[in-house]
């Protein structure tokens, strides 16, 4: 397991239901092609399972 994920918002949050939009907050991402880096954890992890349709994951 990486030690830190590089996440990026690739898709919009519009339209998205209200859980999704808020994950995605969780996150760190507030922009389109925003990227944030984030500890790997579970926590994270399931985060981005629950938006994966809207991010991409790069393992730093």
């Amino acid at each position: 397991m990486a030690k830190k994920l590089e996440i990026t918002l690739t898709r919009s949050v519009i339209g998205r239901t209200k859980d999704q939009c808020e994950t995605v907050k969780a996150l760190g991402l507030k922009k389109m092609h925003q990227t944030v880096e984030q500890q790997d954890n579970p926590a994270i992890r399931g985060m981005i399972n629950k938006v994966a349709h809207l991010v991409t994951v790069k393992e730093i």
